[in-house]
């Protein structure tokens, strides 16, 4: 298995539709080539902001098979890939590979949500698609209020056992448990990449030990993100907090309650930055109202990304 380095910008990349509601592939093209020249380390593709649970098994080869082809080696390629059971991650993960995918976003799935979880439930299911898929596997910790689970110390250290794992989003949209996550990979059996998954505190996730972001939030302001890390590695804190400063309202309304709709809204920024043409989403996820895009309007421009319209 080739190794691969996920320290940086990870953006979760929207999925363009046609007015219908069919794969709009030309702008997805653009849209990613776009996002590519921004200096990301991968796009992630086919996972929630893409509205992957909504695409058929067709739809998300043609996703891969597209962003792959536009980003032309340029950054990597990360599939999110989900169950529910065991033997449907193989096959998802198996397709996402033939599709081009560099690595895979390993999604938690239903079975992981008892309480207390036996270790051996998450452990099967991950070393199963390790050893069916000969590619990097990314460990998933995401908040349970989203359908995730938090995983215990004893859990992740026996996942990163699993040689291709390898690297973490950490999503639970708490600081705290967050540092605690940070603390059990530091005492894990080996090392694997840190990657912030937290929309809530983009800036403080670097601050506190994040190597790289996977984001949905990540598909605006990417260059700015890129920016910001970079600024921290060289101990250019203040460059990155002006940035963060920038950045975090807009992220704010972005992921504003109800949380369902960042995807709608992510769509309404980036048509507005003249990238997508349409903002459709898939139902039964629901559009914005007009008073909601012009909120977001003011946030672009407020994060410098948007040139205010003059009178």
């Amino acid at each position: 298995m080739q190794e691969i380095d996920l320290r940086g910008i990870i953006p979760a990349i929207v999925t363009p539709m046609t007015s219908e509601g069919k794969l709009d592939l030309l702008a997805l093209k653009r849209y990613a080539a776009w996002l590519a020249d921004q200096g990301p380390v991968a796009l992630a593709v086919n996972v929630d902001t893409g509205e992957g649970p909504h695409l058929t098994p067709d739809e998300k080869r043609q996703t891969l098979e597209t962003v792959a082809e536009a980003v032309a080696g340029k950054c990597k390629v990360v599939a999110g890939v989900a169950g529910p059971s065991t033997a449907q991650g193989i096959a998802n993960g198996r397709a996402a590979q033939s599709a081009g995918a560099d690595a895979l976003l390993v999604f938690p799935i239903s079975a992981f949500l008892g309480h207390p979880l036996n270790p051996e439930v998450p452990y099967r299911y991950h070393a199963a698609i390790a050893e069916a898929v000969d590619l990097p596997l990314i460990l998933f910790q995401l908040q349970p209020a989203l359908g995730g689970v938090l995983y215990t110390t004893k859990i992740l250290h026996k996942l990163i056992t699993i040689p291709s794992v390898a690297a973490i989003k950490e999503a639970s949209f708490d600081a705290m448990r967050f540092l605690q996550v940070k603390a059990a990979l530091e005492s894990a059996s080996r090392k694997i990449t840190f990657l912030t998954g937290n929309d809530n505190f983009i800036y403080e996730s670097f601050i506190l030990g994040a190597e790289g972001a996977l984001l949905g939030f990540s598909t605006l302001g990417t260059r700015e993100q890129v920016n910001m890390l970079a600024a921290i590695q060289r101990g250019d804190i203040a460059e990155a907090r002006e940035l963060g400063a920038r950045l975090q309202p807009l992220a704010d309304i972005i992921f504003a309650p109800p949380v369902t709709d960042y995807r709608a809204r992510t769509k309404e920024a980036l048509k507005m930055l003249d990238v997508l043409e349409n903002t459709t989403v898939r139902p039964p996820l629901l559009s914005i109202s007009d008073s909601e895009r012009d909120t977001i309007r003011g946030a672009l421009q407020n994060a410098g990304l948007l040139a205010p319209v003059r009178a």
